[in-house]
């Protein structure tokens, strides 16, 4: 259906370009991107499995790494196989509606990521701040309304994107997306008409989430380290804040990868467009690699049961 000039359109369905500029690669991108992939799930349900088997880990604190590892399953599941499909088969096309329900889990997530993220932040400065009270505060009733509250925020978020699109935006000038998944941006810039309501709606949702949630960990964070510090003995220091590594390090491996990605695509003009995209698919896959690593690595009661695994089952 055209408008009376013919330049913009109401699209059925939407084209997406995999990653432009490197169509002749695109084969070969399948192999470290499906290798990582199948390395993310199998992570993320290792660690689901491992928790659900060992009962000592029924823990609010591994109950949030399992809702960390389902979040990145969702991530890395919203988008990896209609990259791989797209490099494969060439299945560029992908329905309007199937567009906006991949952004909204592309982005709800993220979001549901970050609150988790500050969850385990808040779990971590009771457990040094007040270890006397971390038991009674932090139950697992407490645990899972803090997981269903980062859920309900990152729905309250996001679900007005795709509804705005919706309602706001019928036109496009193309149906052609230079993107490999259907992000916010990407799609808002090639519709007819008055953007400026989804873009700032936009960046004030980046702003509320990525900016206020990585200051309230920062300051839960800078918290415990004053705890730490009035400790009496070195050692005793070095134990407690081992028990925040692992955090630590997942929080930066989340946050760092987006910090990159929006920095080159806000200020990196001269960037060639494929790495704006390579970028974009790494930060939804980074992170659901490496955190069951980091995970499985520096957390002892996962690292022993996971050895206890190997054992039981090579003797059988």
């Amino acid at each position: 259906m055209l408008t009376p000039n013919n330049a913009c359109s109401v699209p059925t369905s939407f084209q997406l370009t995999g990653i432009p500029g490197l169509e002749s690669l695109h084969i070969w991108l399948s192999i470290p991107f499906g290798s990582m992939y199948l390395v993310a799930v199998l992570g993320n349900m290792t660690i689901l499995a491992v928790v659900r088997m060992e009962h000592s880990l029924h823990q609010p604190m591994y109950f949030f790494l399992c809702m960390l590892a389902v979040i990145d399953l969702v991530l890395s599941t919203s988008t990896m196989p209609k990259l791989l499909a797209i490099f494969w088969f060439g299945a560029h096309n992908i329905g309007v509606n199937a567009c906006l329900a991949q952004m909204f889990f592309i982005h709800c997530f993220a979001t549901v990521e970050s609150g988790i993220f500050l969850a385990m932040a808040f779990d971590r400065y009771v457990a040094i701040c007040d270890p006397l009270h971390h038991t009674s505060l932090l139950t697992h009733a407490v645990a899972g309304r803090l997981g269903l509250a980062a859920l309900l925020r990152g729905v309250i978020y996001i679900g007005p994107l795709p509804l705005m699109i919706h309602l706001r935006l019928p036109l496009y000038q193309t149906q052609i997306i230079a993107h490999s998944y259907c992000e916010h941006m990407a799609v808002v810039a090639l519709a007819c008409g008055d953007t400026r309501v989804n873009n700032l709606y936009g960046m004030g949702i980046g702003f509320l989430v990525l900016i206020l949630d990585s200051l309230a960990i920062t300051a839960s964070y800078v918290m415990i380290f004053r705890a730490v510090m009035g400790l009496a003995t070195s050692e005793a220091r070095l134990k407690t804040l081992g028990t925040c590594g692992s955090h630590i390090c997942a929080i930066l491996i989340f946050y760092i990868p987006i910090a990159v990605s929006s920095l080159t695509h806000r200020f990196g003009h001269r960037v060639p467009p494929h790495i704006h995209i390579l970028l974009a698919n790494l930060y939804l896959l980074i992170p659901p690699i490496l955190n069951p690593i980091v995970y499985a690595v520096r957390t002892k009661q996962i690292r022993e049961t996971l050895l206890h695994i190997k054992a039981r089952t090579q003797t059988r």
